[in-house]
């Protein structure tokens, strides 16, 4: 089987799609944000979301969609957990910050 322009295509699908007979692309692995949530956010939670979104191609590639978006939803989901955490520590971070600042002055003032 070649593609329109001579060339052999593996890909089962005559439009060029995805590996084993699997329809279309394969999801998105979510990567990018798994990356950005681990650099900027929460590091534990990113690291799970960057080894699901690892996971996607190699599961479409062995002719295996449904496992694939699985793990396309999961990288997602450790994503938005690792930026809501993140977000949440920092809330707590400043808030602390602010009250020690203020604890500080106001033990000067007894001084």
């Amino acid at each position: 089987m070649t593609d329109n322009q001579g060339l052999p295509n593996y890909s089962g699908d005559p439009q060029g799609g995805g590996g084993f007979n699997n329809p279309g692309p394969p999801p998105n692995n979510n990567l990018v944000w798994a990356i950005l949530t681990t650099i900027l956010c929460c590091l534990p939670f990113g690291i799970v979301s960057i080894v699901k979104a690892n996971q996607v191609n190699t599961l479409w590639a062995q002719g295996q969609p449904a496992a694939a978006q699985e793990a396309a939803n999961a990288a997602k989901k450790w994503a938005i957990i690792a930026a809501i955490v993140g977000v949440v520590v920092g809330i707590l971070y400043f808030v602390l910050v602010v009250a020690l600042g203020v604890f500080s002055a106001d033990m000067n003032n007894y001084r």
